[in-house]
């Protein structure tokens, strides 16, 4: 019982904007120096020190970009989902400014994703484009995005935009399960999963160990910009606040 009261008083204290610049003031200063160490770590091993691929040579050598890219551009949409599902049913404020600021960093990586995807394939398959299962449901994924943002910004009335936005990154999820799965359920050029898989990762650990290296440095460089942007949003709601007075 103890642990429930401490955990509810936790959350009680860091969900408010007050709460927030707190702990953000705690994590920035180290979180964005050690993502970018690690990211160019990361990709000097990756480019420079890891051994060639048998079969795509040098080309494979784009992973440590496009595989970071891709898996972000699923795993913030699910934190979006999540955060817009709390402020639909709870309206936690908190929540619906992590959802909106981490939209425009999602279609970011979203659109690398499929820029380095492009650039990967025209060696492999022999085209830039193909309109293959995890393809197509990736650029889904990009319209998502965007559709999520145009939605925040055509609507003037905060309140009424977080709850169609909330919508719609709640329906929108479905997507996400399709790009995962598209390799096991239809016929798709993409190979299947190297990574992220139930058993051990198929790939060698000489390739390995950098590749989770620019993984990290990803989701920390993502978490140091949103913790920014949520900043900068809670301080123009507040110059708002008092503009009004």
């Amino acid at each position: 019982m103890n642990f429930w009261k401490r955990l509810e008083k936790w959350a009680h204290q860091w969900n408010s904007p007050a709460g927030f610049d707190r702990l953000s003031g705690n994590i920035l200063p180290w979180l964005s120096p050690l993502a970018w160490l690690l990211l160019t770590v990361g990709i000097i091993w990756g480019l420079a020190f890891a051994p060639m691929d048998y079969q795509q040579k040098n080309s494979f050598r784009i992973i440590y970009i496009h595989v970071p890219s891709a898996a972000l551009s699923m795993s913030i949409y699910l934190m979006m989902a999540v955060a817009s599902f709390v402020y639909f049913v709870w309206r936690i404020r908190l929540a619906a400014i992590f959802a909106r600021a981490a939209a425009p960093f999602g279609a970011l990586v979203t659109a690398l994703a499929l820029l380095t995807g492009a650039i990967w394939g025209k060696p492999t398959w022999g085209t830039y484009w193909t309109w293959d299962a995890r393809l197509t449901s990736e650029l889904i994924l990009l319209f998502i995005y965007i559709a999520y943002m145009s939605l925040q910004m055509s609507i003037d009335n905060r309140d009424q935009a977080d709850r169609l936005s909330a919508i719609l990154a709640i329906v929108g999820v479905i997507n996400i399960p399709i790009i995962h799965y598209s390799v096991i359920w239809w016929n798709s050029l993409h190979q299947g999963a190297t990574l992220f898989k139930v058993s051990a990762p198929s790939i060698s650990s000489s390739m390995l160990y950098p590749l989770l290296i620019c993984l990290a440095a990803f989701y920390m460089l993502f978490f140091a910009y949103v913790i920014r942007e949520m900043q900068n949003q809670i301080l123009k709601t507040r110059i708002k606040r008092l503009l009004e007075v």
